[in-house]
């Protein structure tokens, strides 16, 4: 082969066009493909032309072409929850979320309400570090935010539209300044749990803007789940399992149990390859293979019986939609094998589907047991 084709050993990059998104690709905007372990590792260290800059990263910190690797991080020094030049600018724009204002005016509030907004682009060069909170007050603020969880003052929807934003920034401080340590897998821990709650909790909340909010909201999660098993493997102890880990872990395979899903772009049977062998055996991760098998199986009795038995709460949060889709295909099932011109007892029906069914009679017909699917196929969607 000719030399001069030969790309230069002394170049500062990779060929740019590797890492241009195919046409046709039918990836949603905000779409990324996560990785976890060793392939995260790997990824992450992949020297990427900086004149390139991919439109669906969560947020980028601009290097105005220096090579990370040559860029210190920031130190944060900002005392508050929110910078005093943002809380002022906000102020004089009334940019202030209600949970901000102080005595509900909207031109006013306090050090001790304000919460540093989300902004998707940031210069490394030009940031001060009295705009970055260190971690101390990063640990402060989101115990802030999780405490107006409780609110019953406003509706869920505006409660969760603001920590949503106020959450993405603590992240962003938290890259800015390259913490990594136990107390940041921690704060991941709690915005992890944060997402999959409020998906649990958005599926009750009627709006136009619901759709978006759930879309959104499954996309941060996939993006919090993604920078959090990194940090379990940056931290990494020999034969040393987090006492969260196994859990949080297992949610990647629940949200696998949908086959036409894309928002989690590695496959399984990778995914486990990069797994200790203490986390692959331990309790939730055979819970959530098992969960994974029976559900594509269409083994309805045997899923909602091990969920009953072995499920966690955040475990159960990502798993309702696709309960609710078991228990339709349970009475499609029933129904198609069943006797049809003999009534089904309904109390035996409720025990199947582990579910309490109010009614006066006793029995489902062949019609009602239609309009038990529809319903439950009403839910599903």
């Amino acid at each position: 082969m000719d030399a001069r084709k030969l790309p230069s050993s002394s170049s500062p990059y990779r060929d740019p066009a590797r890492f241009r998104p195919r046409r046709g690709s039918g990836n949603p905007p905000g779409y990324s493909r996560i990785r976890s372990g060793a392939a995260a590792s790997n990824f992450s260290r992949r020297r990427v032309d900086p004149r390139h800059k991919p439109k669906n990263e969560e947020y980028k910190v601009d290097t105005h072409g220096e090579d990370p690797a040559d860029v210190s991080f920031i130190v944060g020094t900002c005392p508050d929850m929110c910078p005093e030049r943002e809380r002022a600018n906000r102020e004089r724009l009334r940019d202030l979320a209600v949970f901000e204002r102080l005595n509900g005016n909207p031109v006013k509030t306090s050090k001790d309400l304000a919460v540093k907004k989300f902004c998707r682009t940031l210069s490394a060069m030009d940031v001060e570090a009295s705009d970055i909170r260190p971690l101390s007050v990063l640990e402060e603020t989101l115990i802030h935010l999780l405490n107006l969880l409780d609110s019953r003052e406003h509706p869920f929807e505006v409660v969760h539209d603001f920590i949503f934003d106020r959450t993405r920034s603590i992240r962003q401080d938290l890259s800015m300044q390259n913490i990594a340590n136990e107390r940041a897998i921690y704060l991941y821990e709690k915005m992890v749990k944060f997402h999959v709650t409020s998906h649990h909790r958005l599926r009750r909340c009627s709006g136009s803007s619901i759709s978006s909010m759930q879309h959104l909201n499954m996309e941060q999660l996939v993006k919090a789940l993604t920078s959090l098993y990194n940090l379990y493997d940056a931290n990494r102890k020999t034969d040393y399992i987090y006492e969260n880990e196994a859990e949080y872990r297992s949610l990647y395979v629940l949200l696998h149990l949908d086959p036409g899903s894309r928002s989690m772009g590695e496959p399984l049977s990778l995914w486990f390859r990069n797994l200790t062998f203490a986390l692959v055996k331990s309790k939730e991760i055979c819970f959530a293979r098992k969960i994974l098998r029976l559900f594509r199986m269409g083994n309805y009795k045997d899923f909602l019986c091990t969920i009953v038995s072995e499920a966690t709460y955040l475990q159960l949060c990502v798993m309702e939609h696709y309960i609710d889709e078991m228990r339709s295909s349970a009475v499609q099932y029933i129904n198609s094998v069943g006797y049809k011109l003999q009534p089904y007892p309904l109390l035996r029906l409720s025990e199947l589907l582990m579910m309490k069914v109010y009614t006066r009679s006793r029995t489902l017909n062949l019609y009602a047991m239609r309009v038990v699917s529809r319903h439950l196929l009403t839910l599903t969607g």
